[in-house]
């Protein structure tokens, strides 16, 4: 969705909680994803795949400048053959720990299978993030968590998109130490002559 979209979405939800709720949760994001930290994981339920997030993030990091938002999808199923960003699997979350994030995307209750391996992942220092339909088991593991029940009214994959653009927003605030101006005029000139980010 591009800038446009986003922005008539944003003025057709105007009066509602979810544009500030969608920036609220961007600000977590963004504070969790240190420029330093492990990185960012992104992973869904067995039935939902969040790879439209995944690749929204991408295209976020890329035009904000914020490389940490590109987030590492974790699949359930990954098939042979595939490429790499497509190719990490579930052993991911158990590699996870301290100064990671992982970002959960679960508009159905996740599994037992999955609230272990994020429980664990918690447990060994990674802080979680959840984007859900309302699970209490996972909104209770999470550091973080934006609900969409369905008696909202609005669907989680709009919420997903206020997210992703709140997320890769300039003007959101973000914890970074102070950088001289040579490394940031360096940083645009990297930025300005990179080619434009890969589709998923």
């Amino acid at each position: 969705m591009d800038a446009v979209r986003v922005a008539l979405l944003r003025e057709v939800l105007a009066g509602t909680e979810w544009p500030g709720a969608a920036r609220r949760f961007a600000v977590a994001l963004r504070t969790a994803v240190v420029p330093a930290g492990g990185g960012l994981l992104l992973v869904g339920t067995e039935q939902y795949e969040p790879w439209h997030l995944a690749a929204h993030l991408v295209d976020e990091a890329a035009w904000s400048g914020l490389p940490e938002l590109a987030p590492t999808l974790v699949r359930h199923h990954v098939l042979p053959d595939e490429p790499p960003h497509l190719s990490v699997g579930l052993g991911r979350l158990a590699a996870s720990g301290r100064g990671e994030t992982l970002l959960v995307v679960a508009p159905e209750e996740p599994g037992a299978g999955l609230l272990e391996r994020v429980h664990d992942a918690r447990r060994a220092g990674a802080t979680v993030l959840s984007l859900d339909g309302g699970a209490p088991e996972l909104g209770a593991l999470a550091h973080d968590a934006l609900s969409v029940p369905e008696r909202a009214g609005l669907d989680l994959d709009t919420v997903q998109h206020l997210v992703s653009a709140a997320a890769g927003e300039n003007s959101l605030p973000v914890q970074r130490t102070p950088r001289r101006f040579r490394d940031r005029l360096s940083r645009l000139a990297d930025q300005l002559t990179a080619p434009p980010p890969s589709r998923w």
